[in-house]
């Protein structure tokens, strides 16, 4: 089975799942999340929302609005490496 293959397959339960355990840290039966599970988990959420089609404003990690500054950069300084 291809990476493709197993997202195609994914239920809505399993993506919630997923999402679940990478907000808290556990498995929905209690255990911890390891570290590479965490990123193998958020990964698989990612390529799950694109694969999809879930809308923009219910992935995870979207901010409305966007970024709140108003992209003027006033305070950039130059970087002099001597």
């Amino acid at each position: 089975m291809t990476l493709d293959q197993l997202i195609q397959a994914l239920t809505p339960q399993v993506y919630e799942n997923l999402k679940n355990a990478v907000a808290t840290g556990r498995w929905p039966d209690g255990r911890t999340l390891a570290d590479g599970q965490r990123e193998l988990c958020m990964e698989a959420i990612i390529y799950y929302e694109n694969t999809h089609d879930v809308p923009a404003n219910q992935r995870v990690g979207y901010m409305e609005g966007g970024c709140a500054s108003d992209g003027k950069d006033d305070d950039i300084q130059p970087l002099n490496i001597q």
